[in-house]
């Protein structure tokens, strides 16, 4: 049989130098290196205050305020010492410790939930086959039967199947 010669594989994957723009740390330090004191001249940098704007203050953009939920419409709040579930009008919110997800309606495809002892376990399903599962632990069942009435009450409101 006869052997074939394969050609050597170029790219990024094997040679970061490939990438063009990419240099490495240490061309930039020998770059400065180069210039020295003697071959600068010196300046003196005095600081300029800002002037002040002629615009009034109403043509300023102002930060606009954080959306709320309408508290007309039902919302599921479940808390524990870790971690909540908060379920309303503008999505399904999830935290653990200090980690948070936002899912809007729109970016949402499915919601189930499922009660094991005193957990409440919330999956929420997005278009491209990914699910986010989050958890909270209830003080007692009878605080876990009023989170699962008050999640079908805003799932029944909000989410479109």
């Amino acid at each position: 049989m006869e052997s074939q010669k394969v050609p050597p594989v170029t790219g990024a994957g094997f040679d970061p130098a490939y990438v063009p723009g990419l240099t490495s740390p240490g061309a930039e330090a020998a770059a400065e290196d180069k210039v020295t004191e003697s071959d600068e001249p010196t300046r003196e940098v005095t600081p300029v205050e800002p002037e002040e704007s002629e615009e009034p203050e109403d043509a300023k953009p102002q930060p606009e305020p954080a959306p709320k939920a309408p508290a007309d419409g039902p919302v599921l709040e479940a808390k524990d010492r870790r971690g909540s579930i908060t379920v309303d009008a503008t999505g399904v919110r999830f935290t653990l410790d200090d980690q948070e997800a936002d899912f809007t309606w729109d970016e949402i495809s499915a919601v189930e939930y499922g009660t094991s002892r005193k957990r409440l376990t919330v999956t929420v399903h997005t278009p491209n086959s990914r699910w986010y599962p989050n958890d909270v632990e209830a003080p007692d069942k009878s605080r876990l039967k009023e989170w699962t009435d008050q999640l079908d009450k805003a799932l029944d409101e909000y989410f479109e199947d």
